[in-house]
């Protein structure tokens, strides 16, 4: 099992998503700069956090037209695992590959803290390693979290159970007041329609060990990984 963690200019969590996985879970994982095209022999990307492109036009607008982003858009089309953390999200609606968008905070500023996000639906590659309604403490540190979708989409969404993490109060509860950045539905983190494809505002990297403040954030990181492994064994028996 491979992972590849793309590095864009400006990028400054592939450090930590790379020691998460490989420090911490013991995966076999590798560094891939914007301008490479391959990804085969890949199994998960992770689209890390950051700047990408000091965040010009708007996150993501630039980093979507890396020679990397069109390798990923393959890579998710044949139906490969792809992780969008905080700039990595931003990325995968910038591409096409989420729906919705990733607008300016709604009291236009940086928030950088750890809270309480609620597991919305523990049966998806990403969460399956989490119970539904399970609270997690994540960091976040984005100026530009506010998650934003038309209403049309987000019924689908709801519907369809894309949304996977909430903002919420430590007991749960899903409200306004615990709502940091007037995201819509309090939504912190979504996946696509075939459930390859991931993207979250918390970084569950950094909440990978002890030392760092707790471990929560392996329960999104080992489902990741425990998804790849079954699709290994279903391969090996064919």
């Amino acid at each position: 099992m491979r992972f590849a963690v793309a590095v864009f200019p400006g990028s400054n969590c592939d450090v930590d998503a790379y020691r998460a996985l490989h420090d911490v879970l013991g995966r076999d994982v590798e560094y891939l700069w914007y301008r490479e095209t391959d990804l085969s022999g890949f199994d998960g990307v992770i689209l890390p956090g950051g700047f990408s492109y000091g965040d010009y036009l708007r996150p993501g607008a630039i980093a979507r037209f890396a020679p990397l982003m069109e390798a990923v858009v393959r890579f998710a089309g044949r139906g490969g695992m792809v992780l969008g953390i905080c700039n990595g999200f931003q990325l995968l609606t910038e591409a096409g590959l989420l729906p919705g968008a990733l607008l300016r905070n709604r009291d236009l500023t940086f928030l950088c803290d750890t809270v309480p996000v609620r597991v919305e639906n523990a049966d998806t590659a990403f969460t399956r390693c989490c119970q539904n309604g399970q609270v997690l403490r994540l960091p976040i540190a984005h100026g530009d979290g506010n998650y934003a979708v038309d209403a049309a989409t987000l019924a689908v969404m709801e519907q369809r159970g894309q949304v996977i993490l909430r903002y919420c109060a430590p007991d749960g509860t899903v409200d306004e007041q615990h709502n940091p950045n007037g995201s819509v539905a309090n939504i912190a983190g979504i996946i696509n329609g075939q459930g390859n494809v991931a993207g979250m505002m918390p970084h569950p990297e950094r909440a990978a060990e002890e030392l760092l403040g707790g471990t929560n954030g392996l329960f999104i990181l080992q489902s990741m990984v425990q998804e790849l492994e079954r699709r290994q064994h279903e391969a090996s028996r064919c």
